[in-house]
């Protein structure tokens, strides 16, 4: 059937015409996502789209009738009418186009969520304090729950498995969707039902939503017998990072410290340019590696000559430590600039890129995998601490850190 019929038929698909050829690729990844292979080439404004099939290589024609007839036949039958919105269909249509490729980290965000992303970002927003990812089953779980937030106060941890939030169960939801779902007005409440390792029921918690205002990086100071530590917390990647950075650590005279503890633990991660401007505070060289589908690494480099290339260094790492805090942590241990003590990080190891779309809705496409500089990939293998010290709900009910204390006895 003919675009101009389907235009007669239903005029809610005036919207459509300034996205069709848009749409017309979306349906096509859709079509043949995880058998197929698209190769684009442009002939003036018109996309002309082969399709190879590798395994017999067979060229393929796609139908777009099917498309075409789904989306005439959708409005025309379905029961409630008011329910018929020309983007909710057109947002809903990418949403799951992006879904069938099978990775949970490439999604649509329509521009509430694209927004939502942008303001965590900045480091201020409306929730409970969690940053959440997929687990190696693809399951929603907990990264990290940021330092002084609601949810770290009703003792919610990484890896904690996500099963619903509120009455919706998580098992076919995309990330931002579940970010959707869990972030609201500061004062109003969100209920989740957490499933956690070594324990065989599941559980609830309510957890009232609160103004989100995340300090990226904090410095204190320790005083041991063989003198004086910082002891740097950076609890996330994000916008105002590296000058945080830059402000903390002018506070510390190198000459009247022993050495310096960086935290990284419950880091869930974010701008990978923040994490290659601290680790070139203490190493020079590579810091991470990008490798693409084609098979090609791309080494990034340090950006600046750092003021602790040398000295006692330590790092502190835990479940909750994932993707940019890893591509640090990783680095550190491969120039063997300093130990990573605690135990093995989340293993978050891919590269999203955004991409900006028409009407403030964006595409996060997963491009890469990182690699430590030696070639290690962190994708659900993590980094693996040089000592490995647990930190047990015993000590944060005692209000012990065995980690800390082994950390502070390595700078000597």
């Amino acid at each position: 059937m003919s675009e101009n019929r389907i235009i007669k038929v239903h005029p809610l698909f005036n919207f459509f015409i300034q996205f069709i050829f848009v749409a017309i690729v979306f349906f096509a990844f859709g079509f043949i996502v995880g058998q197929k292979r698209i190769e684009f080439n442009k002939s003036g404004f018109i996309p002309q789209i082969t399709v190879t099939n590798k395994l017999p290589p067979k060229e393929q024609n796609v139908d777009f009738s099917l498309f075409w007839k789904a989306f005439e036949t959708l409005p025309e039958k379905y029961v409630d009418k008011s329910a018929i919105e020309d983007k909710k269909l057109l947002y809903g249509a990418i949403s799951g186009l992006v879904r069938s490729l099978g990775d949970p980290y490439t999604a649509f965000l329509d521009p509430k969520q694209n927004d939502a992303i942008k303001s965590e970002l900045a480091g201020s927003y409306e929730g409970v304090g969690i940053q959440i990812g997929f687990n190696k089953d693809k399951r929603l779980v907990v990264i990290a729950p940021l330092k002084g937030t609601p949810a770290e106060s009703v003792g919610i941890k990484p890896k904690d498995l996500i099963l619903k939030i509120d009455s919706r169960d998580t098992f076919d939801l995309t990330l931002p969707e579940a970010v959707d779902l869990i972030r609201g007005p500061a004062g109003s409440k969100v209920k989740l039902s957490l499933g956690r390792e070594n324990n065989e029921n599941s559980f609830d918690v309510e957890i009232e939503r609160a103004k989100i205002t995340v300090k990226s990086v904090e410095l204190e100071f320790k005083e041991t017998e063989k003198g004086r530590v910082a002891v740097v917390t950076v609890t996330r990647f994000g916008e105002n990072t590296d000058s945080q950075w830059d402000e903390a650590i002018a506070g510390i005279d190198q000459n009247n410290i022993k050495g310096i503890i960086v935290d990284m633990r419950n880091n869930p991660g974010g701008l990978l340019s923040s994490s290659v401007h601290i680790a070139s505070e203490f190493i020079q060289g590579t810091v991470v590696k990008e490798q693409f589908s084609n098979g090609s690494v791309q080494s990034i480099e340090t950006d600046h000559q750092g003021k602790f290339l040398k000295g006692p260094l330590v790092v502190l790492v835990n479940e909750g430590a994932a993707s940019a805090s890893e591509i640090f942590a990783g680095a550190i241990q491969d120039s063997k600039r300093g130990k990573i003590i605690g135990v093995r990080t989340f293993g978050k190891g891919t590269v999203q890129e955004p991409v900006e779309l028409t009407g403030g809705s964006a595409l996060h496409i997963t491009v890469a995998k990182w690699l430590t500089p030696k070639g290690t990939s962190i994708q659900e293998e993590g980094i693996n601490p040089d000592l490995i010290v647990e930190l047990t709900s015993d000590d944060q009910t005692n209000g012990t850190d065995p980690q800390l204390e082994r950390a502070l006895e390595q700078i000597k």
